[in-house]
């Protein structure tokens, strides 16, 4: 009797159990539907009855963004041009004219050529401004526009008029089949030391570092400088294939937890790999973010490479995409990602995200843990892969932070550009003191970079109705530029190798910028050094 009555209330628990889901999902479903058909009735009135004309597809779009605005940046909708975009970065390559643009009012700026392709062939610059195509003016266009004017069908010819210095040149481009190589750059810095740099973790990044790798072997390389900085991640799948290269068939490279229980998985290498010997250093930096953090994360992990620079960028967050209606589609974050050892390595916690100021904590305030590699050396989490071996450099500020997200370096090196034309050669090159007093200089004129406290205070002195203060506006002015310049300068060393790279570009495009670094750049001659020490590079490994 006592076990039927056990069962009975067994089976009683489950009912109630199973109904409270039941209700709970239903009234989930409910109110999902419910604020749909709001949006739904509220948009039909506004097309019926409000007094201008409404833009459907726009007015959506406006829509859609705002309401994901307060999730995580990475979690975005695509209308029918943008999937077509980040398709063709994902496979790497498109019909165009290959080149990187910025959009803007007056047209489509050329931000870099790359080498080869119809857009150098025809002459095009960094800096340049198409403000027509075929005759047709593109000022004032919206960049989803703008983007429709330099991709098509390969061999498709079209004219374009270019503003380069004050000056308007008409140009004839052919199309081009544009093929983005991952891997820009592959050379032996001495007679054993290979290096390889890695900008993107597309369709095509794992064949072509496999390429480079076989490659430098031919030549001799029997150590390896992997270069990871900047690159901003890609695929999953690559980034594991990558890893697989230098750890053995069957090892964990990355588990992920989602909240759907079909999308929580744990990759493993599946091919063997191509070297489980060859000393490596992998260099990091604060750009280099998800793919890149899982590479480094597992040959870490592992005790397989030497992590060397900055810390890295902290985004532990996978995404996925998911086909919507028309065309359209839904990247969106599902789930985190924790290497071998367990760390997650996710930096801003955006759930947390503060509803008044809009600040994003970072996981690291709350503390971090401690994890063990496969030696026993202790990793932590909390955001971002910690180098093995730190690379020493002033700590950007916050008016350097600001600097580097306009474009007034890119105008720096336009202007430089044009007043050095005779540059002829990498060995010729060099940046001095004067050169950067000169870009400091450039910055009292430049437009694109104004402070936080510069547009406040200017906002104040337009709405102010006094009309004697213009005095005094242009000292505070002044004095706020040279407070700009005191910060800038404080990070010195980081702003000249951003504005060396750039300049570099111009003359003798990415390839010189690498051929440069490979005799000039800090961290490669520090992990160069230390690949030739092998007992401090095994210690390093052991943690003794």
């Amino acid at each position: 009797m006592k076990i039927f009555n056990l069962k009975k209330k067994t089976v009683v628990l489950l009912l109630v159990g199973t109904i409270f889901l039941t209700y709970s999902f239903k009234s989930k479903f409910f109110e999902v539907a419910k604020q749909i058909e709001i949006y739904n009735t509220l948009f039909k009135e506004l097309n019926m009855y409000y007094v201008d004309e409404i833009n459907p597809a726009e007015f959506t779009n406006k829509a859609i963004k705002n309401t994901l605005k307060d999730l995580d940046p990475y979690t975005n909708f695509y209308n029918e041009q943008d999937v077509e975009t980040a398709r063709i970065r994902r496979a790497g390559e498109y019909g165009g004219i290959g080149v990187a643009v910025y959009y803007t009012k007056q047209g489509i700026e050329i931000s870099e050529v790359y080498k080869g392709f119809s857009g150098d062939k025809a002459g095009l610059k960094a800096g340049d401004i198409i403000i027509s195509v075929d005759k047709q003016s593109i000022k004032n266009m919206e960049g989803e526009q703008l983007s429709m004017f330099l991709k098509g069908t390969p061999n498709s010819t079209f004219t374009v008029a270019v503003e380069r210095q004050g000056k308007i040149i008409t140009k004839e481009i052919t199309r081009d089949k544009v093929i983005v190589n991952p891997v820009p750059f592959a050379e032996m810095i001495d007679d054993e030391t290979g290096y390889i740099t890695l900008t993107r973790f597309n369709e095509k990044a794992s064949s072509e570092v496999k390429k480079a790798y076989r490659k430098l072997k031919k030549q001799g390389m029997t150590k390896l400088i992997f270069d990871l900085r900047y690159n901003p991640g890609g695929s999953l799948l690559e980034s594991i294939r990558i890893s697989n290269f230098f750890l053995p068939k069957g090892k964990k490279i990355v588990s992920t937890k989602a909240k759907i229980k079909k999308w929580s998985n744990t990759y493993n290498t599946k091919n063997e790999p191509l070297d489980l010997e060859i000393p490596i250093v992998v260099l990091v930096n604060e750009r280099s973010a998800s793919a890149s953090e899982i590479v480094s994360g597992s040959l870490q992990d592992y005790d397989r490479a030497v992590i060397m620079g900055k810390r890295s960028f902290g985004k532990g967050l996978v995404q996925r995409y998911r086909e919507l209606m028309y065309g359209t589609q839904l990247k969106l974050t599902i789930s985190k990602y924790y290497t071998p050892s367990g760390r997650c390595i996710q930096e801003l916690d955006y759930e947390n995200r503060d509803p008044k100021t809009g600040i994003v904590p970072k996981f690291s305030a709350k503390g971090i843990n401690a994890f063990k590699t496969a030696n026993g050396r202790t990793v932590y989490d909390g955001g971002g892969v910690m180098p093995d071996v730190e690379i020493k450099t002033s700590k950007r500020n916050e008016t350097t932070e600001e600097l580097i997200k306009t474009k007034a370096i890119f105008n720096f090196a336009t202007r430089y550009y044009y007043e050095n034309p005779t540059l002829d050669s990498l060995d010729a090159f060099t940046f001095k003191n004067l050169d950067f007093n000169k870009f400091t200089s450039y910055l009292k004129v430049d437009t694109t970079f104004v402070t936080a406290q510069e547009s406040l205070f200017k906002k104040a002195f337009l709405a102010s109705k006094e009309n004697d203060i213009s005095k005094e506006y242009k000292l505070i002015k002044e004095k706020l530029a040279e407070d700009k310049i005191l910060e800038i300068s404080k990070n010195k060393d980081i702003v000249s190798e951003l504005i060396k790279a750039e300049i570099l570009e111009r003359f003798f495009y990415k390839e010189g910028v690498y051929k440069y670094n490979l005799k000039n750049d800090k961290t490669i001659s520090e992990a160069v050094v230390l690949l030739k020490n092998e007992d401090n590079y095994n210690k390093i490994l052991s943690g003794k």
